[in-house]
């Protein structure tokens, strides 16, 4: 389904943009208005994050927003009824983020049951590897989602060929090692890696982690199909409110 989207999107653009919100952050209320904001600014999918206690793959702004997002009273079932009113009401495709043990908490069968009704088109599982996740990817088929899953510079071929054989609609290239947030050298060296990315699989490339200015975008182009824009639209937020998510993103490309 999203790798479809994605190819026929890309015969009108040359890389698209992929948005991401804490949901809850800074409320619901500005995360729908965020959301509607980014849409209006031409963005292809957005990755709603479902807020947890330990986000290990998240720099301390993405971190705070979580923390901030749970202080506030987040639940899951709030999420999903987010997830369902935008996907119901924005004609792009949008994905969850977040972490295993809310999956698990939440009954895995039943969390990819409720994104096929909400319409919600994949996730994104950080630390959920493969070789763990048979139930997961059960659940995905059965719903037909889509199971995101992820490459990183140390990843080797053999390693990139077994992810990619689970992955669905697109694969996450991370930038560097690391967590989200911090800055990353847009340089021949990550140009080699993804194209080593690119080596491993026939699936379109999604790049994330320092994304966050229109010449990181334009590197990035040619390289990957997706730029993912995190972090910084919530340090915009924060700095600006949110009627500065419009313009940011217009001006990415």
């Amino acid at each position: 389904m999203l790798e479809s989207y994605i190819r026929n999107r890309l015969q009108l653009k040359p890389i698209l943009l992929m948005t991401h919100i804490v949901l809850g952050y800074p409320d619901f209320g500005r995360a729908y208005r965020i959301v509607r904001s980014m849409v209006k600014a031409g963005v292809d999918l957005v990755e709603l994050q479902i807020p947890f206690s330990e986000p290990i793959a998240d720099g301390p702004v993405i971190l705070r927003a979580n923390q901030q997002s749970l202080r506030n009273g987040a639940t899951v079932e709030e999420c999903l009824d987010f997830a369902r009113r935008a996907a119901g009401e924005f004609d792009i495709p949008f994905l969850f983020m977040s972490y295993y043990n809310i999956l698990f908490k939440h009954g895995v069968q039943r969390f990819a049951e409720t994104m096929a009704d909400s319409s919600v088109r994949g996730a994104i599982v950080p630390d959920l590897p493969p070789e763990e996740g048979e139930q997961y990817l059960q659940a995905m088929r059965a719903y037909d989602l889509d199971p995101i899953f992820i490459f990183s510079p140390k990843t080797d071929e053999q390693r990139m060929k077994r992810i990619a054989s689970v992955a669905r609609g697109f694969i996450y290239c991370v930038a560097r090692r690391g967590v989200t947030g911090a800055q990353t050298d847009f340089s021949s060296v990550l140009g080699d890696y993804l194209a080593r990315c690119r080596s491993a699989t026939q699936l379109p490339l999604a790049l994330g982690f320092g994304v966050k200015s229109r010449d990181d975008v334009e590197f990035l182009t040619g390289k990957v199909d997706i730029a993912v824009i995190g972090t910084e639209t919530i340090r915009l937020v924060d700095r600006e409110g949110v009627e500065a998510v419009e313009p940011f993103i217009r001006g990415l490309r």
